[in-house]
């Protein structure tokens, strides 16, 4: 991506650009997008080498693993089973406890744009998503995303009554991390089910609207440690909100906000939502370098 030359928006870059930036000198370098992906297929291969040649490195699936002996535990995963079950085992504990202490520091909803293997995918259904809405083929649809607070709710309220986890019988997060980890199964239906709904219907739709997992780490992104941060550089030429599907956590990016920050004096300040999953693609076609990731407790380091 130019990003310095051009406004790099969905709609005017071509998928594999987004994987490169260039600086206003020219030089290229993998953009955040790319180290993202790097990082997601680089966790996911050590689940599946970890199985199949039995490295013991990172063993188990996106619901519960064990890194070099550690219990790591998925949250909504531990809620799901105590509500069912009244009973946590000491080891979910721990590996719950780890896994909230990570987010805290790391952002909460990295886990969504930094681990999660669907998210790859639904990147991809998301370019095409847009592709047919410029083509008009299909129409631009989006919804309230406060409806996935209600989702969260249900969830839980239906393994408490059913006394069995019924989100994890078609969570796509767990049907791929399984398929990654262990091999073919016939519920990998229910995941291209899903990426067509993301495609023909509403961009993003499982990750925005649905997604208990990603609700949940949202929480959790409400106090943590590393933020997007923006400064005062800003144009406001709005290129950030069209590249970010939860576009509605760059507010302070948007012309109105601009004589405010003038007005207080205000130089720079942090993406506060939790919603944020820190996936850097704000930062990526930032032309006036407004916006980096920042971790707010680094004068303690």
């Amino acid at each position: 991506m130019d990003k310095f030359n051009n406004r790099e928006t969905i709609e005017k870059s071509s998928f594999l650009s987004t994987f490169i930036d260039q600086n206003d000198n020219g030089k290229k370098k993998l953009s955040i997008r790319a180290k993202r992906w790097i990082v997601i297929i680089s966790i996911h291969l050590t689940f599946f080498l970890s199985f199949y040649i039995d490295i013991q490195m990172l063993e188990g699936t996106m619901n519960g693993s064990r890194f070099l002996g550690f219990h790591l535990i998925d949250v909504y995963v531990t809620m799901q089973v105590y509500l069912a079950s009244y009973h946590m085992p000491i080891n979910m504990v721990i590996g719950t406890v780890t896994i909230i202490l990570v987010y805290l520091l790391i952002g909460g909803r990295t886990y969504c744009s930094w681990v999660c293997p669907y998210g790859l995918l639904s990147e991809i259904a998301e370019k095409i998503n847009n592709i047919l809405v410029k083509k008009k083929i299909i129409k631009k649809r989006e919804f309230d995303n406060r409806v996935r607070h209600i989702f969260w709710l249900m969830f839980l309220v239906l393994s408490f009554t059913s006394g069995y986890l019924v989100f994890e019988t078609f969570n796509v997060v767990g049907i791929l991390s399984r398929f990654i980890a262990y091999g073919w199964s016939i519920a990998l239906v229910w995941v291209l089910a899903v990426l067509l709904i993301e495609i023909l219907y509403s961009r993003r739709a499982w990750c925005k609207y649905i997604c208990p997992i990603g609700t949940t780490y949202g929480y959790i992104g409400v106090v943590s440690a590393t933020r997007i941060q923006w400064n005062n550089n800003c144009d406001h030429c709005m290129v950030c909100h069209d590249v970010c599907f939860e576009n509605h956590v760059l507010e302070l990016t948007k012309a109105k906000y601009a004589k405010q920050v003038e007005e207080k004096g205000i130089k720079t300040a942090y993406i506060k939502s939790g919603d944020c999953t820190l996936c850097g693609r704000c930062i990526d076609v930032c032309h006036q370098d407004a916006l980096k990731f920042d971790f707010r407790l680094k004068g303690l380091v």
